[in-house]
């Protein structure tokens, strides 16, 4: 069944709408098109042809994008990666997909003339996006061009779409929530606006100036926005917030400056997100959200979260035809989920199960805690003794700390031990790296 290219579809519906906002250019839809097939007349010169995969470790800018498209005009599979990844690592990836190219700047030479695809088959292979992998190795996740289709088209179903949306995207795009942006932007023919990595300032400067009417950021980012000074944000419709959860005082202060943060959750075998809260509910329903237009949900054993839908990768579901997300969960008789954490995350503590995420929780909301993460150590007499690592933002002993959880939890979760640490590892995508602090 065939599926439209969505930049050409674009290119013949809004030519001249703008399509990409990057390197201190703008590209209007018939320009990023012209862009693209140009790109693909090089990939052809270099031998790649349909199924073949192309790696890409290019910045955020007009000529990943143009990559971006132009691989799909062959049928050739596009395999972003991190251009910071150590060699090794970037050596093995490359061996994973079997890369036909990988291009580490930008195409430039011959073009070779080739008939270039206006449609493709739903079914075929679009990209393959390395997990960010929080213990191990990453592993590389084929996403179809109906996942991408579908996580977009759900998107649009929750936020809505402006016509002049300008999307803006801090995002890493080695990793999903960063190439969802431009691929949602696309398929409903609205702008992208790239920035080449995080830079506090420059992106709360644009927020303030009116230049975006949705962003995506995971909840570190919005604390530095925050402490960059972010007071306002006109026209902003939405913050799709992700990556992992927000405390309620930052919440509560983007409320407070009328900044609209969607919670949400996803990962890269479901194409991005696929559970979402609204601004006007993030305080009542915290860390909760309902299921996307056409996302099914279900609690599995042990309390797992089970997705399925279109948007999700075929190879990652089950023979029970569900992706066993790993995450633990439960849904409340109105369909809201609540994640609750990893379930490789579980501390065992004295015969009893504690959920990491809900011990940070509390953490969080002390004054004095910007940022926190708990785990679980071994230990001679608990087995593991759960751990608190906090950043302090202000004054606080280990013992009053330690009180304040008392007061909200029961003694088995009180953490047996409370240090502070200079920052918490995380990856590109947000998520903490639980094992660098236990080792």
């Amino acid at each position: 069944m065939g599926l439209d290219l969505w930049l050409t579809s674009a290119a013949e519906a809004r030519p001249e709408a703008t399509a990409l906002v990057a390197d201190g250019r703008s590209l209007s839809y018939s320009e990023l098109e012209r862009g693209a097939e140009s790109a693909a007349r090089r990939l052809v010169a270099l031998g790649v042809g349909e199924g073949d995969r192309v790696a890409v470790t290019l910045p955020a800018g007009i000529e990943f994008g143009e990559l971006l498209h132009a691989t799909g005009k062959l049928g050739a599979v596009f395999v972003p990666l991190d251009p910071r990844a150590p060699e090794a690592e970037l050596r093995w990836q490359l061996e994973d997909c079997a890369a036909r190219v990988l291009v580490d700047e930008p195409l430039s030479g011959d073009e070779k003339e080739a008939e270039l695809r206006s449609r493709t088959d739903r079914d075929a292979t679009h990209s393959i996006i390395y997990t960010s992998g929080t213990t191990g190795q990453a592993r590389g996740i084929a996403l179809s061009h109906a996942n991408h289709d579908a996580s977009a088209r759900g998107s649009a179903r929750n936020l809505g779409v402006d016509p002049d949306d300008r999307w803006l995207c801090p995002l890493p795009l080695f990793h999903v929530g960063g190439l969802a942006v431009l691929l949602r932007s696309a398929v409903n023919r609205t702008t992208a606006v790239l920035h080449p990595a995080f830079d506090a300032g420059a992106v709360a400067a644009a927020l303030a100036a009116g230049e975006a009417t949705l962003t995506s950021l995971v909840p570190t980012m919005l604390s530095r926005l925050r402490d960059a000074g972010l007071e306002s944000a006109p026209g902003l419709r939405a913050i799709l917030l992700g990556g992992g959860p927000a405390a309620r005082e930052l919440l509560e202060w983007a409320a407070e400056h009328e900044l609209p943060a969607v919670l949400s959750y996803g990962m890269t075998e479901t194409a991005s997100q696929v559970v979402s809260c609204p601004p006007d509910q993030a305080l009542k329903r915290l860390g909760q959200g309902q299921p996307l237009p056409g996302v099914e949900l279900e609690i599995g054993d042990h309390a797992e979260i089970l997705v399925r839908g279109p948007m999700v990768a075929c190879g990652a579901l089950s023979a029970d035809g569900w992706l066993h997300t790993g995450d633990r969960g439960s849904l409340d008789p109105d369909g809201w989920l609540t994640v609750e954490g990893r379930l490789k995350d579980l501390i065992v503590t004295g015969g009893e199960n504690v959920a990491p995420l809900e011990v940070e929780g509390v953490l969080a909301r002390h004054p004095a805690v910007e940022d926190v993460a708990v785990a679980g150590v071994a230990d001679p007499d608990w087995g593991e003794a759960v751990t608190a690592f906090v950043v302090l933002g202000g004054d606080a002993t280990a013992a009053e700390l330690t009180e304040h959880c008392r007061a909200e939890l029961a003694p088995y979760k009180v953490p047996k031990r409370i240090e502070q640490v200079g920052g918490i590892p995380r990856n590109a995508g947000g998520k903490i790296l639980r094992d660098e602090l236990t080792h």
